[in-house]
């Protein structure tokens, strides 16, 4: 009976939050040996082989979102008919922009940190089709992705491992902390990062809400995203 009832529980509660953030890097792993293999002499050098490697990064994590939805139950989209919290949130997401593009200092980047660059690939439907894959992958699921991961699931489980006990938006200094710092990095620029993660963990315990969290998370990687192809600064993607 107790491996039923933790089998349960991994199903109906840790699982569903863990895997698809899981999938997510195991995808960045996979791109990181495309790289390292390009770097070293592998491919025709034309088109980063892992620049494919996106479209079925975003596929698989939303098919993995999508199975598990019922779950997420903590989502709850009537709180962004809260209007001062969804105006906190999108002002909140648009700092961590404005933030983030001034604070790519190189001694907090990842040296071999490219970026995701769509217009060196000569077909003109490809490309467009490149740019509104990474665009919906970074607007609508990763930002789902990580914050069941980060703001659901691990700011809850560092507190008490029975995670569903804890309310959301229960502040500890320990949960705090740890989130924002691993939160930074999970990304090339580790003090954006780290910045971020401080933003989206305070607006969590302001809002009590993870929908508000994920609405300033999507509205941060939008706006990023439009700075991205206006500018051609392509190693923020």
């Amino acid at each position: 009976m107790g491996e039923i009832n933790e089998q349960v529980v991994l199903t109906n509660g840790t699982f569903p939050r863990i895997a698809p953030y899981a999938l997510f890097m195991a995808f960045v792993g996979l791109e990181q040996l495309f790289v390292h293999w390009a770097n070293n002499g592998g491919g025709d050098g034309s088109v980063p082989a892992a620049m494919y490697i996106y479209p079925a990064k975003t596929v698989a994590v939303a098919l993995l979102l999508v199975t598990f939805k019922s779950c997420y139950t903590e989502v709850c989209l009537r709180d962004l008919l809260k209007f001062k919290h969804s105006v906190i949130s999108i002002i909140s997401g648009i700092v961590v922009f404005i933030l983030w593009i001034n604070m790519d200092w190189n001694f907090t980047s990842h040296p071999s940190q490219q970026g995701f660059n769509p217009s060196i690939l000569q077909d003109d439907r490809m490309r467009t089709s490149m740019t509104f894959v990474r665009m919906t992958g970074a607007v609508i699921i990763v930002p789902i992705m990580e914050e069941l991961f980060w703001r659901s699931f691990l700011i809850r489980y560092i507190i008490n491992q029975t995670y569903s006990k804890i309310s959301i938006g229960q502040f500890t200094w320990p949960s705090f902390l740890i989130t924002t710092i691993f939160f930074g990095f999970e990304h090339h620029l580790l003090l954006a990062g780290i910045m971020a993660g401080a933003a989206y963990n305070l607006l969590l315990y302001y809002s009590k809400s993870i929908a508000q969290c994920i609405l300033a998370h999507a509205v941060t990687n939008l706006a990023l995203g439009i700075y991205v192809i206006t500018t051609g600064q392509w190693h923020f993607w």
